[in-house]
C-alpha cells in the first residue's frame, strides 16, 4: 500500500481529482452564483432554440409572402394593362409617324411638279407570287381615281404602271418587267437616249436593262436616266434609275446598260400613282 501512495500513479490520480475539486469550486464560486440545473439545460438547448427562431422567422416570412399573393397578383394584371396600353400607344404613334412621312413625300412630289394630279399614299398589298419582275398590288383602285396605265412613282424615281384596277385594288406592273418599255435620256446631257426594259438576268438582282443606245454614247457610270415624256404614258423628267455598267448589245449594231432603279423595287412599302399630268396620252398603248 506504501508503495502505490509513492507511485506515480497515485500521484497521476490525486493531480486529477484535484484539477477536477477546483473546476467545481470555479463553476461555483464564478460571477457569486451557483450553478443551476435550469443554467446547464439552457446552455445545452441555446443551439436547439436558435434553430427554432430562424425556423419560426421562415414560416413567418412565408406566411406573409401567401398572404400578400392576391395583392401582388392584382398589382401584376394592372401593371400588364399600363403595358398594353403602352404598347398601343407607340403601335398608333409608328403609324401615324409612318403615314407622316408618305404625305412628305406626296408634298415633295407634288412641289417638283404642279402639273400632277396624285393620288394618296397607297400601301403595297403583296408581291405577286412566282413573278420574277416583282408585280405588285395596292389598296387603291378605281374608287379612288385610279386608272389602268397610269404612272407608278415614289418620290425617288419611277416604279412602273398600274394595269389592272378594281374598286379598291389595283396590280402594278413594274420597270424591271420586259412587257415594260420606256423611254429615257441622260439627265445631264440630254443626250444618249434609250428604251428601258427589263430582262430576267437584270431582274434577279433588281435592275433593269437599257437598250437600243447608240454606239457612240457617252455615258458614264453613276449617270441618272430619265423619262423623255415622249410616249404620253409618263411625265417628263422624271427620275428613273443610274447606269451600272456600259456593254455592246448583242447585235452588235448598239450598245445596252444595265441600270439600277433609284429605289429598291423589290422592297417597296408604299408608292403613289400619277393619276394625271401635263402632256397626258388617252390611249392605253404602252411605251
Amino acid at each position: 500500500m506504501r508503495e502505490f501512495l509513492k507511485s506515480t500513479k497515485f500521484k497521476v490520480l490525486l493531480a486529477f481529482l484535484a484539477f477536477l475539486v477546483g473546476v467545481m469550486i470555479f463553476a461555483v464560486t464564478k460571477g457569486g452564483y451557483s450553478l443551476s440545473g435550469a443554467s446547464v439545460i439552457n446552455t445545452l438547448t441555446a443551439p436547439f432554440r436558435s434553430a427554432s427562431n430562424g425556423i419560426s422567422m421562415k414560416m413567418e416570412h412565408t406566411l406573409d409572402k401567401i398572404k400578400r399573393a392576391d395583392d401582388i397578383y392584382d398589382e401584376n394584371q394592372r401593371l400588364k394593362a399600363q403595358i398594353g396600353e403602352l404598347n398601343k400607344q407607340l403601335t398608333d404613334y409608328d403609324a401615324l409617324k409612318a403615314e407622316c412621312d408618305e404625305l412628305r413625300k406626296f408634298v415633295s412630289i407634288k412641289e417638283g411638279h404642279e402639273d400632277y394630279i396624285l393620288s394618296q399614299p397607297c400601301k403595297v398589298l403583296s408581291y405577286i407570287a412566282n413573278d420574277p419582275f416583282r408585280s405588285f398590288t395596292i389598296n387603291k383602285g378605281s374608287a379612288e381615281g385610279i386608272e389602268p396605265y397610269c404612272p407608278v412613282v415614289t418620290a425617288e424615281g419611277l416604279i412602273g404602271i398600274t394595269i389592272e384596277v378594281s374598286e379598291h385594288v389595283t396590280t402594278v406592273r413594274t420597270i424591271l418587267s420586259p412587257d415594260l418599255s420606256v423611254a429615257v435620256q441622260c439627265s445631264s446631257s440630254g443626250a444618249d437616249k434609250g428604251i428601258v426594259e427589263g430582262n430576267i438576268l437584270s431582274a434577279e438582282s433588281g435592275n433593269t436593262k437599257l437598250t437600243h443606245l447608240s454606239t457612240n454614247n457617252h455615258l458614264r457610270e453613276g449617270d441618272l436616266m430619265i423619262t423623255t415624256g415622249s410616249s404620253g404614258l409618263f411625265p417628263k423628267d422624271y427620275a428613273v434609275g443610274t447606269v451600272k455598267d456600259i456593254q455592246i448589245d448583242s447585235n452588235g449594231l448598239s450598245s445596252c446598260a444595265e441600270i439600277e432603279p433609284c429605289i429598291d423595287i423589290t422592297r417597296l412599302t408604299s408608292v403613289i400613282v400619277i393619276t394625271d399630268f401635263s402632256g397626258k396620252r388617252e390611249e392605253s398603248d404602252e411605251d
